[in-house]
Formats: structure tokens, sequence, C-alpha cells
């Protein structure tokens, strides 16, 4: 009797399984062109998430959020972003966090965990977790130079309320749990400081900078400011790379010959591979693990601590992604979903057509930028204003992946509303929206 009520969900899993390997309908998938090009999608997509995204995205945000837990105290996140902090200094620091992150809605995800599990209000925490993927300055610019002015205009002004009012409206809806987690706070001793605030913050500085240029996006033109730093951009990740082995060697007490040894071993992959920039990002990314895994102090506690998420985010991120990818394919790879479907129904301005453009996004998977060149094909094809920026305002900061993760981390009932507020708002600032531009 005690096995059946210990182990009865894995067991159902397992069966579950074996019904779905049992009766997997092969041959109707190689007949059928579409069930076929579903399956590549979703191949393809993944292997496309795995070579592009995994490796620059988020594995630093991981460590990023491993860092967070680790040397960031409880009090800290508490004194800017709990849900007894100050409400104006809370809501605006995680309201414009995307201006510095150019994260996409599951980069965010390691971040958004971190900051959560440490102490942080759940309406700050969502505002950060809207706002991250949602108000990248590079995808607001990029934007009004493709689709208009006023669409770009709408998306920052939008996705700067939102990220405020979903938090506000989070923070409201959930306010008795809230208040639990303040009175279960309020006894905890203040932490020791390892090392001064200005210390941990160069040290975040150096590791967000090296996430934000490693990803820094190719412009539409190679002209201006963001051209120039495009082509600089992996000289200024390795001098930040370099900054970071300062920082261990002077501020965690890493051996100095591990790190100089780690530091060499990248910089000659560098310049021996580069048309392959990635090789020496790999190695450093390597020698990173191997130094703090190796490490018995707090150095040693932040890789656990990063390993922790990775375990628990990456699965549900790629299982998300195929699933993504069998569904909705990639941009201009139809899967099970005909991209006709999406056209006729995001076409005009109705309360369906921006609802189920919202909801549409919120489904969709969308690297950083790439929702632009989707939309203006979107666009070209007869989608109407209003929905256009309602899957602006949802498609960025949700997708299926995101929201598997996202339960994870904070349950169901709090992701289910907050992708219900999601899709709500943008679908109203749609029908708004186009009201007045369409």
């Amino acid at each position: 009797m005690h096995f059946w009520k210990s182990e009865w969900k894995p067991l159902l899993w397992i069966v579950a399984g074996f019904l779905v390997c049992f009766y997997l309908p092969v041959e109707a998938i190689q007949t059928s062109e579409r069930l076929r090009n579903a399956v590549f999608e979703s191949l393809y997509l993944v292997r496309w998430y795995a070579q592009e995204h995994v490796l620059l995205c988020l594995i630093p945000a991981f460590f990023i959020a491993g860092a967070i837990a680790v040397f960031i105290s409880q009090d800290s996140v508490m004194k800017y972003l709990g849900a007894n902090a100050n409400k104006v200094l809370a809501y605006s620091v995680a309201s414009v966090s995307g201006t510095i992150l150019a994260v996409c809605s599951c980069t965010v995800l390691p971040l958004f965990a971190g900051i959560y599990r440490m102490g942080a209000g759940l309406g700050p925490a969502t505002a950060f977790l809207y706002s991250g993927p949602a108000i990248n300055v590079l995808a607001i610019i990029l934007t009004a130079r493709v689709l208009g002015l006023q669409l770009g205009i709408a998306r920052a002004i939008g996705a700067i309320l939102f990220s405020v009012v979903i938090g506000l409206l989070m923070a409201f809806i959930f306010r008795k749990e809230e208040l639990e987690k303040i009175e279960a706070q309020a006894g905890l001793p203040e932490p020791e400081v390892a090392r001064p605030l200005w210390q941990n913050a160069l040290f975040f500085g150096v590791m967000v900078g090296i996430l934000v240029f490693a990803n820094w996006a190719k412009p539409a033109e190679m002209v201006g400011t963001w051209a120039a730093i495009y082509a600089a951009k992996w000289w200024i990740t390795g001098a930040l790379g370099i900054a970071l082995a300062v920082i261990l060697v002077h501020w965690f007490e890493l051996t100095v010959g591990k790190v100089v040894l780690v530091t060499s071993v990248t910089a000659v992959l560098a310049f021996q591979f580069a048309a392959q920039p990635m090789i020496a990002f790999a190695a450093g990314v390597i020698g990173l693990s191997w130094l703090t895994s190796t490490n018995k102090d707090e150095a040693g506690e932040w890789f656990e601590t990063s390993w922790d998420y990775a375990k628990q985010i990456l699965p549900l991120l790629f299982f998300g992604v195929v699933v993504a990818g069998a569904l909705l394919g990639r941009p201009g790879h139809e899967a099970l979903i005909p991209s006709q479907w999406i056209v006729w129904a995001v076409g005009g301005n109705s309360m369906f057509s921006n609802f189920f453009a919202a909801l549409a996004g919120a489904f969709m998977y969308f690297a950083t930028l790439t929702e632009v060149p989707i939309l203006q094909g979107l666009i070209g094809n007869g989608m109407g204003q209003g929905p256009a920026l309602s899957l602006l305002l949802a498609g960025p900061a949700l997708s299926l992946p995101n929201m598997l993760v996202i339960r994870s981390i904070m349950g169901t009932k709090k992701t289910a509303v907050f992708v219900a507020l999601v899709v709500v708002m943008a679908t109203i600032s749609g029908i708004f929206f186009g009201a007045i531009w369409g």
C-alpha cells in the first residue's frame, strides 16, 4: 500500500510513455507531409535553440542566478525588491531591467528564479519577469525602424506600464501569501556581508556585460553606434572575461595558476579560431565551471547553485521548444498549424483578432529580436496594427517553454494568473492601438 501512495505518479508517467511509444503513428508520420514537417521542424528548432541560445544566453544566466543566490544577502533583496520594500523603488528597478538585459523569455527565467527564491516580492519579481525580455532597447529601436515609429513607441510605453500593472495585480491577487512571506522572513537574522556593495555591483556588472555583449544582435544596417558595438562585441566580451578572471583571483581567492591557465587557453582558442568565437566562449564556460566546482568555499557553492538551476530549467525548456516547433514551426516553415490560419485570424482589429494574436504570441517562442521580422512578414500578409501590438506585448515575454519553467518556480495558480494577465492586457492594448492607428 505504501508503494502506491508514494510511487503512483512515476508509474503513471512510465505507463503513459510506454503507451505513446507502443502506439506511435510512424506510418502516419511517414505518409503525411504535415506530420513529417512537424517532426522535422521540432528537431530543427531544438537544434537551433541548442546552437544559438544555450551556450551564449542560458549558461551565463545560470551563473548569474547562482551568484544572486550565494553572494547577495536575502536582506538586500528584501530591501529593494521585497514585498514590503518601497513600492516606487521596487517597481522602478524591476520595470526597466529589460533595457539593460537583452534577454528572451527563457533566458530571464534563471534570473527570475534567483531573485524570487531569495525573497523578492511576487509583484516586483513578476514585473522583472515580464520586463526582462519585453523592454529590450535594441528590440524597441528595431521595431520603430522596421515596423514604424508609432508601433515602436507603443511597444516601449506598453511594456513598461505592463510590467508595473501586472506586478501590482499579482501582488494584490496573492496578497495573503505575500503577507505570510513577510511574516516568515521578519524574524530572520541579517546575514553577514562577505564583501562591500561596490565589489558585488562590479562583479554582477561584469557578468551581465558578458551576457549582453556575447548576445549583441547584428543590426539591419552596419552603420552607426549599434553596428560599431556589434563589430567589437567579442573584443568587449573578452575584456570582460579578463576582468572576471581578475575578480575571481582577488575577491574570491581562486588559485592564480588555475585562473591563468583557463584564461590563457581561452585566449589562444579565441585567436586560433577567430571566425568561430563560440569555441573560445565554450572553453571559458568549461574553465569557469572547473574553477568553481573544484573550490570548497563560496565559489564551490556558487557552482552548485548554478547547476541546480540548470537541472531544473533546461529539461523543461527543451521539451517546450520541441512542442512549440512541432505546432508552430520556424519563421517561414510550417508545422502542424498552417500559417494561413494565423494570418486569417489576426487580420483587422476585432477583439478576436487581438486576443488570438496575444494568445498565439504567448505560446510561440521568440528569440531576442526575431519577433520583428516575423511580424514584418505577418503585416505584409494582412495582419492588423492592433494585433501586431498585441503579439509584440505578449510574445517576447511568454512562450510555452517559459510557462513550463515558471510553473515549476511559483506554482500552477500563479503561472495561470500571470499568463492570463499578459494575454488580456495585450489584447486590450491592441484594440485601443488599432482603433487609433489601424
